[in-house]
């Protein structure tokens, strides 16, 4: 009865009210928004300003990926409070030669409801536009809500031509093939996998991140018996999160995220069920132990991407004994080789796409 409530609200707050606030919205402080006809722009919509760090570091990405392969474009960031308010500004002025770009991460489905129905209103509100999602999770659940919350998003994203969808793991991949068409997806890893943030690091002590909320799958017990054992093993053991409880703006996004790098980049091991907890691990060069969560993001992601690396362990194991050893095998690496990572040529095909739809008057098919 709550996740139908919860529903519900959505629909009515995200489905009908926030499409209406673009006809009631004030267009005061939009003037950086109006046409530079020598400028192309890239609008990129949905952006976080909570406090998830994951998140910020998809934003973070996303920027440093569009800047470095179109750089003539004028770079446009909306922030997910801000779309519904904004839209008929931007599209008053939005011409077919610019693009959006919708925030990736892992909400394409139905518990983040509210995150879908923003996305697609974009899809269908800018459908003169071409549009790309950047790299997303989808999982819908197999409830009756989920399975209408599926047939929506699909009758949305098929009717909608000049919109292409990016999903970050083989999973993922399959079902969005199956449900918005061949045509319109390909796959790459997060858009946090194209970061380097390796460094001088000072390696001490054991580091957690571990969730405390819907998507977590480790037990509570096992959790705090495992931070009970590292506690009474280790002399320096950190209990961190990707998840902080306070709003992070846009001018605020980098710092946190360096604070965040440099934890990780300074533990000896890390141990988290957090997707992103193991992505800055990797991008780090830093030790991880990588418990699985709710769904298929992590297991996926680290199958896909990220197995090769050697500092890197994926473990449904519940035995603390194990995991002990895993640290214990971790811990002798040392400092990492810092040229290891994933392959930059896993992010071939969109950029191929970018700029294929940057450049070229006629969308041409994915490859």
């Amino acid at each position: 009865m709550n996740t139908l409530i919860r529903h519900i609200k959505h629909y009515i707050k995200y489905g009908f009210l926030g499409p209406f606030l673009q006809y009631i919205s004030n267009e005061k402080n939009l003037n950086k928004l109006k046409k530079n006809h020598n400028i192309k722009r890239i609008f990129v919509m949905q952006t976080p300003q909570h406090g998830n760090l994951g998140d910020h570091g998809i934003a973070y990405a996303q920027k440093d990926f569009l800047l470095k392969n179109i750089n003539d474009f004028e770079y446009i960031e909306i922030p997910f409070e801000e779309v519904f308010k904004k839209a008929r500004t931007i599209k008053k002025m939005i011409t077919s030669e610019d693009l959006i770009v919708i925030h990736g991460g892992g909400n394409i489905g139905d518990m983040y409801l509210y995150e879908e129905l923003t996305r697609r209103f974009i899809v269908s509100y800018f459908k003169n536009v071409r549009i790309i999602s950047f790299p997303q999770t989808i999982s819908f659940s197999n409830t009756l809500l989920g399975k209408i919350a599926l047939l929506g998003s699909k009758r949305v994203y098929r009717k909608n031509k000049n919109f292409f969808i990016v999903a970050r793991e083989s999973k993922s991949y399959e079902i969005m093939k199956k449900e918005f068409g061949e045509e319109k997806v390909l796959m790459t890893p997060d858009i946090v996998l194209s970061l380097n943030k390796r460094g001088e690091n000072d390696r001490k002590g054991i580091v957690t991140c571990l969730r405390n909320d819907v998507e977590q799958k480790i037990d509570n017990s096992f959790k705090n018996d495992l931070l009970k054992h590292l506690k009474e093993k280790y002399q320096n053991v950190k209990v961190s999160d990707t998840r902080v409880d306070y709003r992070i703006f846009i001018s605020q996004r980098n710092e946190e995220l360096q604070i965040i790098w440099e934890t990780f980049r300074n533990a000896e091991v890390v141990l988290t069920d957090r997707l992103h907890g193991m992505i800055f691990c990797a991008i780090t060069g830093t030790p991880c132990i990588v418990f699985n969560n709710f769904n298929h993001k992590i297991e996926y992601s680290y199958k896909n991407w990220l197995s090769h690396l050697d500092y890197i362990k994926f473990t449904q194991s519940d035995n603390i004994d194990y995991i002990i050893d895993l640290i214990e095998s971790l811990k002798c690496k040392g400092n990492l080789n810092l040229t290891e990572g994933i392959n930059s040529g896993n992010f071939s095909t969109l950029i191929r796409l970018i700029n294929n739809l940057a450049y070229s008057e006629k969308i041409k098919e994915i490859s």
